[in-house]
């Protein structure tokens, strides 16, 4: 059963989403970024530049290079092209997020991303998923 995991409250949800992907990564664990168009170009600007002295190695879902390349960032979830773990960044529940062995939502403080996180939350939970939550405050 997929692992779904909530870390809430983060006071800087794409820095902190960098981290997860940096974590990922050092396990040598491929990843999917999920999240709307203008999100995702902007997460990509911030994977470059959150630490000077790394390289995260992402691309967009439709380069070429996405079937070689460890993180991926794309608008639909695919888990038989990116792998096994899910970010989401987007405020809805991922298409096909079951077929993931892991899920990692990341939510910031804002009113608006909390309600969408409880009804991704109870929606998970509606599905019989467990979801751990992790109030963060970062």
């Amino acid at each position: 059963m997929t692992q779904i995991d909530f870390h809430t409250h983060v006071g800087d949800p794409l820095d902190y989403a960098c981290r997860l992907a940096r974590k990922v990564y050092a396990a040598g664990q491929p990843l999917l970024v999920l999240a709307e168009p203008a999100l995702l170009r902007v997460f990509d600007a911030r994977l470059w530049t959150f630490s000077a002295l790394e390289f995260i190695p992402h691309c967009m879902a439709d380069d070429a290079l996405c079937a070689v390349t460890p993180i991926v960032l794309a608008t639909q979830a695919k888990p038989a092209l990116y792998g096994r773990i899910l970010l989401n960044l987007g405020t809805v529940v991922a298409s096909d997020f079951a077929q993931f062995t892991r899920v990692l939502e990341v939510v910031g403080s804002g009113a608006d991303e909390l309600a969408a996180a409880r009804d991704r939350y109870r929606f998970y939970r509606e599905q019989g998923y467990q979801p751990n939550s992790y109030k963060r405050g970062d």
